[in-house]
C-alpha cells in the first residue's frame, strides 16, 4: 500500500473573508478548532475554501500560513488543482516548499480533456514534485469524469496515492477500489456517502459537514474504520439533515453560513457566490440545535 495522508476526515475548511480580505486571524481560530475536535486533517485552498476566486498570491500566504499554525499537529493538505497544468505546478511546488504534507488536484475544469489528457495533466504535476497527491474527481463542478480504468493508469503513478470521489457514482466507486486495490486510496468527496465508501475500502471523507462538526464526522469514520457499521449508521441518521441544508445552495454558501450561526466570522461568499437564503439559514439553526458545539 502506498502512503497514507490521513485516515478519517479531512476538512475541507472554508476562507473566511473581511472587506474582501482573507480574515487570518479568524482562519487561526478554525484551525485551532478543527485540531482541538479531532479533525485527522486539514484541506486549505479547497472548493470549500474558495480557490476559484482566490489569487494565486492569496493562495499562498493561505497555504503558508495554515501550515505554520497547524506546525504538524495534523497533516495540511493544499489544494492546487487547476485547469492549466503549469499553474497547478507552480502553486504545488510551492506549497512543497513551505512543508505541506499532500496535495488535492482536482481534475482540469472548463478544457474538456480527454481520459489521456488527465492521466498526462496529472504526470506532469506528479513528476515535479515528491508530495503524496490526491485525485480530485468532482464531474458535477468540472464537466469531467475519471473513469475507473483511468484511475488504474493514474495508481501507477509513485506519488499518486489517493482519490477524493465526489462523482456519486456508488458503481464507480466500486469499480475503482476493485481495479486499482490498495495502489488508491479512495476518500468520500460526499458526507453522505461516507459509509458506502468506507464499506467498500475507503479510508476516510473529505468533509463540509466537519466545518461545524469535526468530532462528530471523526467518530463517524472512526466507527466505519472499526467495522462498527450499526453505530456509524445511528450516527449518520442524526447527521443527515445538516448534511442536507449544508448543500441546499452551492457549497460553500451554507456551510459559511452555519460557522456564523456558532459563533465564527466566516464572513460571506465572494461573487459570484452570494449570502444564503433566509429561509435557508433558519432551518440551518434549527438543525444545528440538536448539537453541542463549543468554539472556545
Amino acid at each position: 500500500m502506498k502512503k497514507l495522508i490521513f485516515q478519517g476526515v479531512g476538512t475541507a475548511l472554508v476562507t473566511p473573508f473581511i472587506e474582501h480580505l482573507i480574515n487570518f486571524e479568524e482562519y487561526k481560530k478554525m484551525l485551532e478548532f478543527q485540531i482541538k475536535s479531532g479533525a485527522d486533517s486539514v484541506i486549505v485552498c479547497g472548493t470549500t475554501g474558495e480557490s476559484a476566486t482566490m489569487t494565486m498570491k492569496e493562495k499562498k500566504y493561505l497555504i503558508r500560513f495554515a501550515v505554520n499554525t497547524v506546525n504538524k499537529r495534523i497533516p495540511v493538505i493544499a489544494g492546487t488543482g487547476s485547469n492549466c497544468t503549469q499553474s497547478s505546478i507552480e502553486l504545488s511546488q510551492y506549497a512543497e516548499s513551505i512543508g505541506a504534507d499532500g496535495l488535492l488536484v482536482v481534475t482540469p475544469y472548463y478544457n474538456k480533456a480527454t481520459q489521456a489528457g488527465i492521466v498526462e495533466h496529472y504526470r506532469q504535476i506528479a513528476s515535479h514534485v515528491s508530495l503524496p497527491i490526491i485525485v480530485y474527481n468532482v464531474p458535477s463542478r468540472t464537466g469531467l469524469n475519471i473513469l475507473p480504468e483511468t484511475c488504474l493508469e493514474l495508481s501507477k503513478i509513485p506519488n499518486i496515492v489517493a482519490i477524493k470521489e465526489a462523482s456519486g457514482d456508488i458503481s464507480q466507486i466500486a469499480q475503482i477500489a476493485h481495479l486499482c486495490q490498495d495502489q488508491l486510496t479512495i476518500y468520500s468527496g460526499n458526507d453522505d456517502q461516507t459509509i458506502p465508501i468506507l464499506s467498500l475500502g475507503g479510508k476516510g471523507v473529505i468533509s463540509v459537514v466537519s466545518n461545524v462538526l469535526p468530532h462528530e464526522m471523526h467518530l463517524l469514520t472512526q466507527l466505519c474504520l472499526q467495522g462498527n457499521f450499526k453505530k456509524a449508521r445511528e450516527l449518520q441518521r442524526k447527521l443527515l439533515p445538516l448534511m442536507h441544508l449544508l448543500f441546499t445552495e452551492v457549497n460553500p454558501i451554507p456551510v459559511k453560513e452555519a460557522l456564523n450561526l456558532i459563533g465564527f466570522q466566516a464572513g460571506i461568499p465572494r461573487l459570484p457566490l452570494t449570502p444564503c437564503q433566509k429561509e435557508h439559514v433558519q432551518q440551518i439553526q434549527k438543525a444545528l440545535q440538536h448539537f453541542s458545539i463549543s468554539i472556545s
